[in-house]
């Protein structure tokens, strides 16, 4: 039988990723589509920058959360009850973050902060094309991560309810 902080470490874990999935999510879906109605191009891009700064942290602490206490759980649990899932699931909670940010980079041969910072760096005369495309690029980047993010949530969920099982 394995101890309650091992428990509570896979119960947070889980509960975290599961939060670091819906952001990501509803980032691809709702909010970053609504920022190509706004009216002009200045609007957007101050928009996609404040939003871009908060996604960026909340995810990272989620992130950090979900690595740091299902991979505790993983080296906490007893040898006969340690199950490969919290180790699988911590790392691929790891990977959605600088692994995908890496992997679009290298699709697409530029690094989304630098195109960021460029963006930022016009004033009051922004490209309404430049903004569009760190969205959409934005908006793919959050999709990848949802996607990452929700096979280690399906993982966790399906590995705590065979161990209750």
């Amino acid at each position: 039988m394995t101890s309650p902080m091992v428990s509570i470490c896979k119960f947070v874990g889980t509960i975290s990723l599961g939060l670091l999935t819906g952001i990501s999510a509803s980032l691809s879906t709702t909010a970053l589509p609504a920022l190509l109605t706004l009216p002009t191009a200045v609007t957007a891009r101050s928009t996609h920058t404040y939003l871009s700064s908060k996604t960026r942290l909340l995810s990272s602490y989620l992130r950090h959360i979900t690595t740091f206490t299902l991979f505790s759980a993983y080296l906490l649990s007893p040898r006969r009850f340690r199950h490969p899932y919290l180790l699988y699931t911590s790392i691929f909670a790891f990977v959605s973050g600088p692994g995908v940010d890496y992997a679009v980079a290298f699709r697409e041969g530029k690094n989304e902060q630098r195109a960021l910072l460029d963006l930022e760096a016009q004033g009051d005369d922004v490209n309404g094309e430049q903004v569009r495309h760190a969205v959409e690029r934005m908006k793919f980047t959050e999709a990848v991560r949802a996607g990452i993010s929700g096979v280690a949530f399906a993982m966790g969920v399906v590995g705590i309810w065979g161990d209750g099982a």
